[in-house]
């Protein structure tokens, strides 16, 4: 029985070695995705495009817009005179944000009124003007509490500055807010979950291309011996894809590895279990390579998409997050972000694993029962 899935594994291991695109396949697109999605998916928000219009030109208006110039959060790129360059500016994309001072700002807060300012938004692009509505309002808070100091100070309430609430806060795991150190392990997963599939789905289908399928169906060789001998040797690849990308991630991006390398190494090879498995299904229900890798790519999309890589599975409908049990990639970037920046064990992690386990092992049943009825 492991004779035969052992020259199985030796003969898909030379074949796939022998191909030389293949080869360069296993390699170079795993380091080149990293590389450009490492830095390409970054949710920090800085330096955002921001137009001001000051009708007020006073003393106070000036203050308010050296707070906006000097963080790091807004960059002062346009300075329009009307709502029509306000307007173009926005529709052209050329601006994010614009603030208006009205004429009046700097006479309410003399009088102890309260004085308004105006934000325009570029609501298309969401996430980024929710942020900077975030930030505005930050320093727009601060401002406000210093004018009400120096008001309260001139009225003989002095030291009133001292009183308040101030707000101590720790954050564990990544005390910097660091978005790449969230996503590159997201990364990672998603590159070691891509690759294996991508070269196994056409694993079954090449066989029948290049029709040495029938030679193979007139053996005695069993569904399921076939199908973990075809498993095996892209298993192996995807681990060392794992291990390369993994280096990467740590020497070059910087990401800390605070847990159990080997510990890993167990979510990973439960992982490429499943992507294989899957792969191989795909494979038993495709008859040319062609159709292989489009059903691969109508696969990985709402994968990616239901992993929680980059959308909170929370934040779902509950019937949408039902689906995502049956996401081995769900499981995963539980593991490989617990160990990269928790130093999670397996007494947190078991469970993942035990779940990566359990669809590695239907998903090869599956095939093998695809495959039999394919003989037959």
């Amino acid at each position: 029985m492991f004779q035969t899935v052992r020259y199985l594994f030796v003969k898909e291991l030379i074949q796939t070695l022998r191909d030389k695109r293949m080869r360069v396949t296993l390699i170079v697109p795993p380091i080149f995705q990293l590389i450009v999605f490492g830095y390409a998916a970054n949710l920090d928000v800085k330096h955002i495009r921001t137009a001001i219009r000051d009708l007020d030109q006073s003393v106070d208006s000036r203050d308010l817009i050296g707070r906006f110039g000097s963080s790091k959060y807004f960059d002062m790129v346009s300075f329009p005179k009307t709502p029509r360059e306000v307007k173009d500016l926005i529709n052209q994309g050329q601006v994010t944000v614009s603030i208006e001072i009205p004429t009046d700002f700097s006479k309410k807060l003399k009088k102890g009124d309260t004085a308004t300012v105006q934000i325009v938004l570029d609501g298309s692009e969401s996430n980024t003007a929710l942020i900077a509505l975030g930030y505005a309002n930050q320093i727009l808070s601060d401002f406000s509490t210093q004018m009400l100091v120096k008001r309260l100070n001139r009225a003989g309430m002095i030291g009133f500055e001292e009183a308040g609430v101030e707000l101590q806060h720790r954050t564990w795991f990544n005390p910097n807010f660091e978005s790449r150190l969230f996503y590159i392990p997201g990364v990672i997963a998603s590159i070691a979950f891509l690759i294996p599939i991508i070269l196994t789905a056409q694993a079954i289908v090449r066989e029948r291309e290049i029709g040495t399928l029938e030679q193979i169906m007139v053996t005695p060789i069993r569904s399921w011996e076939l199908m973990i001998g075809k498993t095996l040797p892209f298993a192996l690849f995807g681990l060392l894809d794992v291990m390369m990308i993994a280096l990467i991630g740590v020497f070059w991006f910087e990401v800390p590895l605070r847990g159990n390398p080997f510990v890993l190494l167990l979510g990973a090879v439960l992982f490429l279990m499943s992507s294989v498995a899957i792969g191989l299904f795909i494979s038993t229900i495709c008859s040319t390579q062609q159709q292989a890798q489009i059903s691969t790519f109508f696969f990985t999309m709402p994968a990616f998409t239901l992993s929680g890589f980059a959308f909170p599975i929370e934040n779902m409908p509950e019937w949408i997050q039902t689906l995502t049990y049956a996401n081995p990639l769900r499981y995963f970037l539980v593991i490989i972000r617990g160990v990269f920046l928790k130093a999670n064990g397996l007494d947190i992690l078991w469970p993942q694993m035990l779940a990566l386990g359990i669809l590695g092992t239907l998903m090869i049943l599956l095939s093998s029962l695809r495959f039999q009825k394919r003989l037959k």
